[in-house]
């Protein structure tokens, strides 16, 4: 797994028989030039952690975590951590305790994010970490707050449950 580029995750799409729909209900307006876009990243893993024992952290370039996106909208992010006695197929919500550390993420700057552990050693680089940036402004947050899907429960829910909802691929 590897540092690549970030995919937008939806595409334009038609109905069967290939006519436009019908024109969507006004909703937010968003940020002139925003995209309304879902961005994700690829499964990654550090080559090397920074950091010292009890406080180590690696960061990823992120182009798509821009202001608005940081400020107005949510980010999911999960790690699959080898050794994980709970589940070994688990891909949990940050944070999260398990492998005897609290593992997190957090945006010190835009267009980055930082994964974190308070692992006493150094983490093996076995352990991968993904990003779910959704905006504010996207009919599919909209959508999911329509279904009294609240945000904090946005941020717990399993995994595959995000990545349905938001037609991401696993």
């Amino acid at each position: 797994m590897d540092n690549g580029p970030y995919f937008p995750g939806f595409s334009g799409c038609k109905g069967i028989d290939g006519r436009d729909g019908l024109d969507g209900r006004d909703g937010f307006d968003g940020v002139d030039g925003a995209s309304a876009d879902i961005y994700y990243s690829e499964w990654l893993t550090p080559s090397e952690w920074s950091g010292e024992s009890g406080d180590w952290y690696f960061i990823v370039e992120a182009p798509d975590l821009t202001e608005d996106i940081v400020e107005r909208g949510v980010i999911l992010a999960y790690a699959w951590l080898n050794g994980d006695i709970y589940d070994s197929n688990a891909m949990r919500p940050l944070p999260t305790y398990a492998v005897d550390a609290n593992w997190s993420f957090l945006i010190s700057e835009y267009q980055t994010i930082e994964f974190t552990t308070d692992l006493l050693s150094v983490p093996l680089p076995d352990h991968f970490f993904r990003f779910i940036a959704i905006p504010g402004n996207i009919e599919t947050l909209k959508s999911a707050s329509r279904e009294n899907i609240p945000i904090e429960e946005l941020k717990s829910m399993p995994y595959k449950d995000v990545c349905q909802l938001f037609n991401i691929p696993e």
